[in-house]
């Protein structure tokens, strides 16, 4: 690892926040202890309490994992559990930015509908998988595609060299957005460009998670890239102050060059995604480059987040790349991005998943780093498989979180037993977000088979039908199978403490 001189001064803030918020927690929990010891009517008030807390958590429309965990919290440790749900889940931080949201895509939704319309023509041709396009456009208001050219990179090495080109190649703005970005050999190449196009007049934007880049970046990387003509903001930067905000990340990853050429996908900017150094063996990833009108999409996207984060407004229009005439590209297929916001109760990254699960016929094969799905989906992908769906799932073989792992191995014996076939990923770790179906249809994206990502976090993601890179996932996941081991019904049968173990964690699910 390089000399970084700045290491010690990061580590010292970031142990100073995460300091703070430990005492913030301690007082807290102190305090409610002391109470109870002290006030002999506390014990049967916080009981009281803890009931009617359970109904309302019963009664709301959170995912069900949520409201179980939260209801043993609750019942199990009062003193504890209730003060935390009230922080955390009953704040107007989430109200507000869920205002503000709406906000902003009512002002930017004539913008983001530029380009051709073929929502009628795409429920005509894809008639069969018409439910998303009718959920994403018909209610969402996030537009169908076509005059977009689709290409499917894995490993994460192949999008690197296409993004170098890509930006080379920048003549108006080059917005970048991602959860994590590390210095190393990959920021080196990128950030290159970026200050050479800047000094050429192009506008260029970084945005990334704050929570993403906790021990990654110097304090001043944001300055730094100030000074090269880069302008940069910081989402949801990390503060000593308890707050269920803090757990709504920016995870997405989205890079758009002249809004008419875009990436999305699993890859981060960091050196392990493109192997130049080993974490966890090889970094199986992918990404998906969209050019063409559905680049536009991703455009819009992003600077709606820079305005969420920046509080920065930008005519949109002035950016539009087809003002004088319409987009060139040849059809390929039909493309929709979609993005989800964790504040608005609206799940689109699960509907999505479940949209494809549903509408499987002949075979659904997955990619994805972590299995810790609830009751819906886990179902659903059981009901796919007992009908005869050829339904294969990989997985890593080697854990980044070593819980997270363990209970994503728990959900095996579930889906194993209904006919779904679980494959570990044996030369390292797995990190595409992929869904392919029926030669038909796919979705690319940055959420994984988590609670975390299906409802805590910003994503985003590309639904298609009949375009070039369906046939490519379905190609890229065939020849990643030899590459695993398949997970049988024997190794799934553990030893009873392992299993209490695995159940217990399962528990807390929602939390991870």
């Amino acid at each position: 690892m390089r000399n970084r001189p700045w290491l010690r001064a990061l580590l010292i803030r970031r142990a100073v926040i995460i300091l703070l918020l430990l005492a913030q927690i301690g007082v807290v929990v102190i305090s409610l202890v002391g109470q109870t010891a002290a006030v002999v009517w506390l014990e049967p008030a916080l009981q009281l309490m803890s009931i009617v807390l359970v109904l309302h958590i019963a009664s709301t429309d959170k995912a069900a994992g949520f409201r179980q965990v939260w209801a043993v919290l609750v019942l199990l440790i009062p003193v504890a559990g209730i003060p935390f749900y009230l922080l955390f889940r009953v704040q107007t931080g989430t109200k507000k930015l869920d205002r503000r949201i709406r906000e902003i895509d009512e002002r930017t939704l004539a913008d983001l509908m530029r380009g051709t319309d073929c929502y009628d023509a795409a429920l005509a041709d894809a008639r069969a998988h018409s439910a998303p396009v009718r959920y994403l456009q018909g209610h969402l208001h996030f537009p169908v595609r076509r005059h977009t050219q689709t290409r499917f990179f894995s490993p994460g090495e192949t999008f690197y060299k296409a993004l170098l080109a890509d930006l080379e190649s920048a003549r108006h703005y080059i917005f970048l957005e991602y959860f994590i970005v590390n210095e190393g050999d990959m920021w080196d190449g990128i950030v290159e460009i970026l200050r050479r196009k800047a000094a050429q007049g192009v506008d260029v934007r970084v945005l990334y998670d704050d929570m993403g880049c906790f021990l990654s970046l110097p304090p001043d990387f944001d300055r730094s890239l100030a000074r090269r003509g880069i302008r940069c903001a910081v989402f949801n930067p990390f503060t000593p102050f308890v707050s269920a905000m803090q757990n709504n990340r920016d995870h997405r990853k989205i890079c758009s060059i002249d809004g008419k050429i875009a990436y999305t996908g699993g890859v981060n900017l960091a050196d392990e995604y493109i192997n130049r150094i080993e974490r966890f063996g090889h970094w199986k990833d992918c990404a998906l480059r969209l050019e063409g009108e559905g680049a536009w999409s991703m455009t819009v996207f992003f600077l709606e987040q820079w305005e969420l984060t920046t509080r920065e407004q930008t005519e949109l229009a002035a950016l539009y790349p087809w003002r004088e005439a319409p987009c060139a590209v040849a059809d390929d297929g039909y493309v929709l991005p979609y993005i989800d916001s964790p504040v608005d109760n609206e799940n689109v990254c699960e509907n999505v998943y479940l949209h494809l699960i549903h509408t499987a016929r002949d075979y659904l094969y997955i990619c994805s780093p972590y299995l810790i799905v609830d009751d819906t989906l886990a179902g659903a992908l059981a009901l796919c498989a007992k009908s005869g769906v050829d339904v294969r799932i990989i997985t890593p073989d080697k854990a980044d979180k070593r819980f997270v792992h363990f209970t994503t191995q728990s959900y095996y014996r579930q889906l194993i037993r209904a006919g779904v076939r679980i494959y570990q990923y044996t030369g390292g770790f797995i990190h595409s977000k992929t869904f392919v179906s029926d030669d038909t249809v796919a979705a690319v994206g940055t959420a994984n088979l988590d609670y975390r990502s299906l409802y805590l976090n910003f994503e985003c993601g590309v639904w298609m039908w009949g375009s070039a890179a369906v046939a490519e996932i379905k190609q890229d996941f065939l020849e990643t199978l030899p590459l695993c081991r398949e997970i049988d019904a024997e190794e799934c049968s553990c030893s009873g403490l392992r299993r209490l173990w695995q159940e217990f964690l399962r528990l807390f699910a929602p939390l991870m």
